[in-house]
């Protein structure tokens, strides 16, 4: 056994049961994200039918646009792994869809930091010069990079030196 998959051995652990813990540990991590986005893909769908938002300008539109968009995907690819596990289920393909259905889930989470963003962006642009609030939005990007990415890929880089 390798130095990174330490963390990941159990005692005893036969590949099923290895299988088993890390879907239900994937399982775990969607109900998180899934239902803070899903929140924000409901608001967002309001916020369209509102007079207000009908007078905005087209920068207001375009933005809407694409973080209900993003949220739509999100909330798609969160999904998308339980959908799969429907249709693979009892096939013993645990081993194939595991590696599928985590891409999904990061792929989401990309497309959840554009739907933050934009959500982020469309209430400070209310309140807010729109230079200001897009200074803001950036470095809202730049807080969650580091803290869903870098910092992570340092802690992997950084592994092997303990």
């Amino acid at each position: 056994m390798t130095e990174p998959e330490a963390g990941y051995h159990r005692d005893g652990e036969n590949e099923a049961k290895k299988l088993d813990r890390h879907w239900a540990e994937l399982l775990q991590e969607l109900r998180l994200a899934q239902t803070g986005t899903q929140i924000l893909f409901a608001f967002l769908l309001t916020i369209a039918f509102q007079a207000k938002f009908q007078e905005a300008d087209a920068f207001t539109h375009d933005v809407y646009a694409v973080t209900l968009i993003a949220s739509a995907l999100a909330v798609g690819l969160f999904l998308a792994p339980v959908s799969f596990h429907r249709l693979v289920y009892r096939q013993k393909l645990r081993d194939r869809m595991l590696p599928i259905a985590g891409h999904m889930t990061s792929a989401g989470l990309v497309f959840l930091i554009v739907a933050i963003a934009g959500g982020v962006l469309l209430a400070l642009d209310a309140v807010l010069s729109r230079t200001v609030a897009l200074v803001i939005v950036a470095l809202v990007i730049v807080w969650f990079v580091v803290f869903w990415y870098v910092i992570p890929a340092w802690v992997r880089a950084n592994a092997n030196g303990e």
